[in-house]
């Protein structure tokens, strides 16, 4: 809704570049006036994961590994991780994750990009060995959105106990 603008006989409007006007507080101090942000800027860059284009090269990795999983373990890398079970993936996975992590640690940006690519192969490798969809993943980022990681840890904690039947709300 656009607000009309008074414009007073005899003053001249400040060029939109101008500090802004004060206007005395108590005690004669002055404050800057509240301005809303102009309707015409440009809204917030989409975070980095946002899900959407950006996920649709790991969807496209997913259905790869899943189309691998009845190929022959000595053509495909995929196949031969698939043929050793969901154990011997989750090992497989742990292992690059770790490198990430000593690459992360080491600061060698570069060869953590490469072993970040390793771990997202070696998870979705993981999901179809485990009969899960990068879909059921994304709706349950999506249901996080906007609730605070610790809240959501919280909520975590006590129910992770009383899903194994323990009578406590720390994790053991």
């Amino acid at each position: 809704m656009a607000k009309t603008v008074k414009k007073r006989a005899g003053k001249k409007r400040a060029p939109e570049t101008a500090k802004p006007r004060r206007k005395p507080g108590p005690a004669g101090k002055t404050k800057k006036r509240n301005r809303a942000a102009a309707p015409h800027a440009a809204p917030a860059p989409a975070p980095p994961l946002a899900i959407g284009p950006g996920s649709a090269v790991l969807d496209r990795l997913f259905a790869v590994v899943q189309s691998r999983r009845d190929a022959d373990p000595a053509v495909s890398h995929s196949a031969r991780l698939l043929a050793r079970g969901p154990a011997k993936v989750a090992q497989k996975f742990g292992e690059e994750a770790v490198e990430c992590l000593i690459e992360a640690v080491a600061g060698n940006r570069d060869a953590m990009i490469g072993e970040s690519a390793d771990v997202l192969y070696h998870l979705i490798v993981l999901w179809v060995a485990a009969g899960v969809t990068p879909d059921e993943v994304w709706a349950e980022l999506k249901r996080r959105e906007g609730i605070s990681g610790i809240a959501e840890k919280a909520s975590r904690a006590r129910t992770l106990p009383v899903a194994f039947g323990l009578e406590t709300t720390k994790i053991p």
